[in-house]
C-alpha cells in the first residue's frame, strides 16, 4: 500500500493528531466565547448533526432477521453496559493507589460506560466472515440503548458537573441526541432509495464533525495553564487499554465457545467485537454534554481517544487468526451430505451444485460467492444458509 493510500485510509487518526496540535498552537480560536462559538456550534449544532447522521445511516429496517437471536443480544448488551463498567470500576480501586493521573483513570471509567460503536465492530465482523446481521443489530440497538444508559452510568460512577443540574443534562441529551436520531430515522424512511443508490459518506461526515468537537475540547484544555499531562501516566494508560481489550476479547471468546453455550463460531466473532468495542462517535458528544464545565474534560476524554484506534488496530491484527479459527471450527462441525466427504468450502473456492430434478450431483463447477461463506445450518441435508438447498 502506497503512502498516499495509507494516509487516505488513516485520515481520521491523523486528523486527531493534527487538531490536538492545532489546539495547542492556537487555543484561543476554539475556547468558549472565541471565534468558533463552541458553546453553540459544538454543544448543539455539531452534536445534533452527528446523531442525525447516525439516524440517517442506521439500517434498522434490515435487522428483523437478527431479532430472534435474543441470547446473543442479551450477552452483548449485558457485557458491554453492565459487566464492562463494573470490572473497570473494580480495577480502578487498585489503580487509584498508584501514581497514575487520576483524571486519566476517570477517563478509563468513561470508556467502560460507552455503548458499542456503529461501524468498527461491524466492519471487523464482516472481514472475518462472522454473523454480520447480529453485529449490525447490536451496534444499532446499543447506540439507542446508550442514549439512556450511558449518561446514567457516567453520573453513577463519576457524578455530574456541579454547574449543570441532572434535569438540564437530560433535557440537552434529549434535544441534541434523541430528537436528531429519530428525525434521521424518519428521513431515512422517505429517502431510502436515494441513500442506497448514492451511498453518502456517513462515516466521513460524522468523523469530520467529531474532529471539530475534539479540537474545541483541547482548546479549553490548553487555554488553562493549570492542566498538565504526565507522559508516564499516558504511557501506562495506553498499556492498560490494550490489556483490557485483549483480556475481554479472550473472556468473551472463552464464554461463547464453551460447551452448551449455543453460539456458533460466526456468533462468537460478533460477540467478541461488539462486546469489547466502544463508540467514540457517540462517546465524545455525550462527555461534552454530561461534563460541561469540567476543566479536566479533555483529560477525561484522552482514554477514549486512545481506545478508538487501539480497538481498530488490535482487531485488524487479529482478523486473519480469527478467520482461520472460524474456518477450522466450521470444517470440524459441519457435514455436507452423506454422499460427499467434501470439507467446508471457503470464499472463492469451487463447489458442486445439486440438480433440482433428482438430487444428484450435476457436475457443474460453480464459484462460491462471498455471501455463501456464512454460518452453516443443519437440516435434512446439510446446506449453506445462502447456498442452494439440496433435496433429500
Amino acid at each position: 500500500m502506497g503512502l498516499l493510500a495509507r494516509l487516505r485510509k488513516e485520515w481520521f487518526i491523523i486528523g486527531i493528531v493534527l487538531v490536538i496540535l492545532s489546539a495547542k498552537l492556537q487555543p484561543s480560536v476554539g475556547v468558549k466565547g472565541g471565534p468558533l462559538k463552541p458553546e453553540i456550534t459544538i454543544a448543539y449544532v455539531a452534536v445534533s448533526l452527528i446523531f442525525f447522521n447516525s439516524g440517517l445511516s442506521l439500517k434498522t429496517e434490515e435487522l428483523t432477521s437478527a431479532l430472534l437471536h435474543v441470547r446473543l443480544h442479551l450477552f452483548v448488551q449485558s457485557f458491554t453496559l453492565i459487566f464492562f463498567p463494573l470490572a473497570v470500576w473494580l480495577l480502578l480501586q487498585v489503580l487509584t493507589l498508584t501514581a497514575i493521573d487520576q483524571w486519566l483513570l476517570k477517563g478509563l471509567q468513561t470508556v467502560s460506560c460507552m455503548p458499542p460503536p456503529v461501524s468498527s465492530a461491524v466492519i471487523l465482523t464482516k472481514a472475518v466472515g462472522g454473523n454480520e446481521a447480529a453485529a449490525i443489530f447490536n451496534s444499532a440497538f446499543g447506540s439507542f440503548l446508550g442514549i439512556v444508559v450511558t449518561p446514567l452510568l457516567l453520573l453513577l460512577f463519576l457524578g455530574s458537573s456541579s454547574s449543570v443540574p441532572f434535569t438540564s443534562i437530560f433535557s440537552q441529551l434529549f434535544m441534541t441526541v434523541v430528537v436528531p436520531l429519530i428525525l434521521g430515522q424518519v428521513c431515512r424512511g422517505f429517502l431510502r432509495e436515494f441513500l442506497e443508490r448514492r451511498r453518502p459518506p456517513f462515516s466521513a461526515i460524522s468523523s469530520a464533525v467529531l474532529l471539530m468537537i475534539i479540537y474545541t475540547t483541547f482548546c479549553d484544555t490548553f487555554s488553562n495553564p493549570n492542566i498538565e499531562l504526565d507522559p508516564t501516566s499516558l504511557l501506562l494508560v495506553v498499556l492498560i487499554i490494550f490489556s483490557i481489550q485483549v483480556s475481554f476479547m479472550l473472556l468473551t471468546f472463552g464464554v461463547s465457545t464453551r460447551s452448551g453455550s449455543g453460539f456458533s463460531p460466526a456468533d462468537t466473532v460478533a460477540i467478541m467485537f461488539c462486546s469489547t468495542h466502544k463508540s467514540l462517535t457517540l462517546g465524545i458528544p455525550m462527555l461534552k454534554i454530561v461534563f460541561e464545565g469540567y476543566e479536566h474534560l479533555s483529560l477525561i476524554s484522552v482514554p477514549l481517544l486512545i481506545y478508538h484506534p487501539a480497538q481498530i488496530l488490535l482487531g485488524s491484527i487479529l482478523v486473519p487468526t480469527i478467520r482461520s479459527w472460524m474456518a477450522s471450527r466450521q470444517k470440524s462441525v459441519v457435514e455436507i451430505g452423506p454422499r460427499s466427504n467434501t470439507s467446508v468450502p471457503s470464499e472463492g473456492s469451487n463447489y458442486q451444485t445439486c440438480s433440482p430434478s433428482d438430487g444428484s450431483w450435476s457436475g457443474e463447477r460453480t464459484q462460491l460467492p462471498k455471501s455463501a461463506f456464512l454460518r452453516p445450518t443443519t437440516t435434512r441435508t446439510s446446506s449453506w444458509q445462502s447456498g442452494i438447498e439440496c433435496p433429500p
